[in-house]
Parts: structure tokens; sequence; C-alpha cells
């Protein structure tokens, strides 16, 4: 769904200030839940997003307008075809989005952004049976692959770098840092 689960996100909140970014890209952002909460805690942040499903454009108000700006830049593609430079940010969030695309892709993506040059990747992800088809007329909120928590401290390890984790009662919570 376009929303996400409440749970993790004053963990992933704490590590958001204590890391401070410069530059964020928010894949599959949905209804901005990210930018909602993380964005008002320091002016001057650029914010990209990469949203598959256009029109959640407007059913959101994604794009910057004068009066609002959520994502100062909005991209409608497939985050697996964007181009690397776009993952060339202080953190990357995968929000919600890895469990609509198979393991493989899942995993290929979080590669390409390590070696795009992401300082910082926050991960969500439900770590239970979380079945869902289409939603609203958008194939791609179908969940694909069911997520282990074990399987993803697995990946996010062979990327090098740290990660911490949280593990909630219905997601999944990584923060994976680049040493520097």
């Amino acid at each position: 769904m376009p929303t996400s689960d409440t749970e993790g996100k004053d963990w992933s909140l704490d590590h958001y200030r204590r890391h401070q970014p410069d530059t964020v890209t928010d894949i599959g952002p949905g209804e901005g839940t990210y930018a909602r909460l993380f964005r008002p805690e320091h002016e001057g942040v650029w914010w990209t997003g990469i949203e598959i499903h256009k029109p959640y454009v407007r059913k959101y108000g994604l794009k910057t307008t004068k009066t609002r700006r959520r994502y100062d830049e909005l991209h409608v593609l497939d985050a697996r075809e964007a181009p690397d430079h776009l993952y060339h940010r202080d953190l990357v969030i995968c929000g919600d989005v890895l469990e609509h695309m198979p393991r493989e892709d899942a995993v290929a993506l979080l590669r390409r952004i390590e070696q795009a040059g992401a300082w910082h990747i926050l991960v969500s992800v439900p770590i239970v049976e979380s079945e869902q088809g289409p939603v609203d007329g958008n194939p791609h909120e179908a969940h694909v692959h069911q997520w282990d928590p074990d399987d993803m401290d697995d990946i996010l390890a062979g990327l090098g770098g740290r990660t911490e984790s949280m593990r909630g009662g219905t997601l999944g919570v990584w923060w994976w840092s680049r040493r520097g």
C-alpha cells in the first residue's frame, strides 16, 4: 500500500537525526511518509523521490509546489531502471518497497545503491507473512517476496559497512552505513 506501518519510524527518525544527511533519495515514496516525517528535522536537505506509479504523484501531492515542498525532484520510473547518480546520496530510503520486487532484483538494487556511492541506506520491510495483491489499480503494490530478517542481515552485511537493525512485530528496519 502507499502507506506505511508506524512501527520503526521513531527508530528511523532517531538515525536520521543522528546522521543529518544533506541529500536523500526516497524510493517508492507512496504518500510521502518518510519525507513528511524526516523533512522538518533540518533545513536545506535535497529530497529526490523515485515513484513507479504515476497516479500517486497527483493523489499524494508528491511534486513540489510553491506552498509545499515534499520532494525537490521527482522521477516517475522503476527504481531498478533509475540512473546511478540518483543513488549517489547521503541517504537512500527503501521504505516498504523491496517486498514489491523479486528477491534477486531487490538484492541487485541494494548493491547498485551501495556501488553508486550512498553513504547510508534505510531499509524497511515486513518480516511477517504479508500477502498483498494490487491496490487501487496499482500492480506494483503486490508483494512479490516475503523477507526473512536474517536474510536481510546477510545481504546488508555483504555490502560491507556497518548495519544496525530493529525487528518489530510486523516490520524489520535496517540502517546501513558506509565505512568512511
